[in-house]
């Protein structure tokens, strides 16, 4: 934001997408107890809203359909990222937090939020990114890449993976919060497989659906003995080229060709289970 537009109050705003785990192989576990990961990790074109305007102090106002359950002191990662990049100096900002996407459902809210409002204080503060973002939590550095990445280690390394064909994801949570601590304690194995060295490009979604379906989620099971409704979403997808959870659970989603075949999956799992957070969105590139 412009010195004028702060001037004015005029507010600073963006989205904070949905992050998805299209894979993740866990690889290994350092002596620390952190999980060693090989992910290929996708945004959503759905997501929170943040925006940033002027004021004299740090204040955060949440809203929005999952807003009711989200903290508005130091838990909340929007205002440690407030906290981080100020550095103690004092600096005001009033954010203004919209949560659309559930809480702890694999698809990196909090980081996205997290992400978000780093890169909107640091317009808004004329100060640069701060280097040790992941003290915000391990999603944080993906969640401020705008394309699609290859999420290595304990998700320190990034890099840019191959141009991914179009295609539409449709996202389901049966409101259900699966705890990232409980999932990794009943995985089996923690030394598996890594995805293949060099990611191949693909051109058609079926072709990516179908390379994807030879890689893996290694959280999805032990997930579903966590919040079993994981295994309905999966099955409410078996119109999808593939079906699969994101990150630690809840979050599952489907891959589609288009639009409108991902619209039509949403309005049937929807009316078969309006309990259940259902929506489509295309997959940033």
């Amino acid at each position: 934001m412009t010195t004028q537009a702060a001037a004015l109050g005029v507010a600073n705003a963006g989205f904070a997408w949905a992050k998805v785990n299209l894979t993740l192989h866990v690889t290994g576990q350092r002596s620390d107890g952190y999980h060693l990961l090989d992910s290929l990790v996708v945004r959503a074109g759905v997501g929170d809203r943040i925006a940033v305007s002027p004021s004299d102090q740090l204040e955060l106002f949440i809203d929005g359909p999952y807003g009711g359950a989200a903290p508005h002191d130091d838990r909340n990662l929007v205002v440690r990222a407030a906290r981080l990049l100020d550095a103690g100096a004092g600096r005001g900002a009033r954010l203004h937090l919209t949560k659309n996407l559930p809480a702890a459902a694999g698809i990196g809210g909090g980081s996205a939020d997290a992400a978000t409002a780093l890169r909107l204080l640091s317009a808004h503060w004329g100060l640069p990114l701060p280097e040790d973002v992941a003290r915000l939590g391990a999603d944080v550095p993906v969640c401020l890449h705008d394309t699609p990445q290859r999420m290595e280690g304990i998700g320190e390394r990034l890099t840019p993976a191959p141009k991914l064909p179009p295609c539409w994801l449709v996202l389901i949570n049966p409101n259900k919060s699966a705890a990232t601590p409980e999932v990794f304690s009943r995985l089996e194995s923690r030394a598996n497989a890594p995805m293949p060295k060099e990611l191949p490009a693909f051109t058609t979604a079926p072709a990516f659906a179908a390379w994807l379906a030879t890689q893996r989620n290694e959280l999805e099971a032990p997930a579903i003995q966590v919040v079993p409704e994981v295994s309905d979403c999966l099955g409410s997808l078996q119109d999808a080229l593939l079906a699969r959870m994101s990150g630690s659970g809840a979050t599952c989603f489907g891959l589609y060709e288009t639009e409108a075949l991902a619209q039509r999956a949403v309005m049937r799992i929807a009316a078969a289970q309006p309990d259940w957070w259902v929506t489509a969105a295309p997959m940033l590139g």
